[in-house]
């Protein structure tokens, strides 16, 4: 169970930066696809990706401030790699991470509450710490899970300024007052959080100059791209130069995966990178 008081589930926010305090501002993504199954040594199967779901848990679990496991790449599975997953989510959570799962839902209405209740609610096994979901059916259709966040102290990160050179045909098309459609869903996302609780975080690229004014938002940033998308850390100060660095999360997947499937390495790796995010966002003396 994420933490509690006898009045009501303390708010993500909180959680978050409670957790990159203690650990680093760093995000490790779990995607085990195909190839990276086959590079470890496993089996393209549902026992290969249970073996690498218990290396992934056992390297990253105890350090790693966020873990971002890519649902998709459980789902050609069927019922096994859901299986997984929920041992994932809870096994990366009982070692102390939060875990955000990357499954970037996005409907409208009834269908929208039952994605929310999948991912967000505790009636769920594959209730997570917070989800990633897309806005592109307007931002208001997202109603469904940015409140049951609210009341059950998990996060939400909508995407915004995707790190995919494709994204930009959409989100930097302009809405009727001139803003771009990705400055639109930082504002929705920025009044949304008005109350103190960080509800609603954004899925920025760290690949790219983004174009936002995110100073107003007082929510975590995900920023994938780091490693194999071509960003270091060294980018990111640059990149977010508007952003409050609290919360500012970068991410890497592919580039730190390649770091497997040994234990020792795959955590060195992990704890390497989070030391260079940290080394690049401390403030100049």
């Amino acid at each position: 169970m994420h933490g509690e008081t006898d009045s009501a589930p303390i708010g993500f926010g909180a959680r978050y930066l409670d957790a990159v305090a203690r650990r680093g501002r760093f995000c490790a993504g779990i995607d085990p696809h195909a190839a990276l199954l086959t590079e470890w040594g496993l089996t393209v199967d549902a026992d290969g990706l249970s073996r690498f779901a218990d290396i992934c848990i056992e390297a990253l679990g105890p350090v790693a401030a966020v873990i971002k496991p890519q649902v998709a790449f459980f789902e050609p599975f069927g019922a096994a790699g859901f299986a997984v997953l929920e041992r994932v989510i809870a096994g990366c959570r009982e070692r102390g991470a939060l875990v955000l799962a990357d499954a970037k839902r996005g409907d409208i209405g009834s269908t929208m509450a039952a994605y929310s209740t999948a991912w967000l609610d505790d009636s769920s096994q594959l209730c997570a710490d917070a989800v990633t979901i897309s806005p592109y059916l307007g931002f208001e259709s997202l109603r469904p899970a940015v409140d049951l966040a609210h009341v059950s102290g998990r996060g939400v990160f909508v995407l915004a300024r995707t790190s995919n050179p494709e994204g930009g045909q959409v989100q930097t098309a302009h809405v009727p007052d001139g803003r771009t459609v990705a400055q639109a869903i930082v504002d929705d996302a920025a009044a949304e959080n008005a109350n103190g609780a960080a509800t609603v975080g954004l899925v920025v690229g760290a690949t790219r100059s983004h174009g936002l004014d995110l100073s107003a938002l007082n929510g975590p940033i995900l920023s994938p791209g780091l490693g194999a998308q071509g960003a270091t850390a060294a980018d990111i100060p640059e990149v977010f130069s508007g952003a409050d660095t609290c919360w500012l999360l970068p991410a890497s997947s592919r580039g730190l995966l390649g770091k497997g499937p040994d234990v020792a390495a795959l955590r060195a790796a992990c704890e390497s990178v989070r030391d260079d995010i940290e080394a690049a966002l401390r403030p100049a003396d």
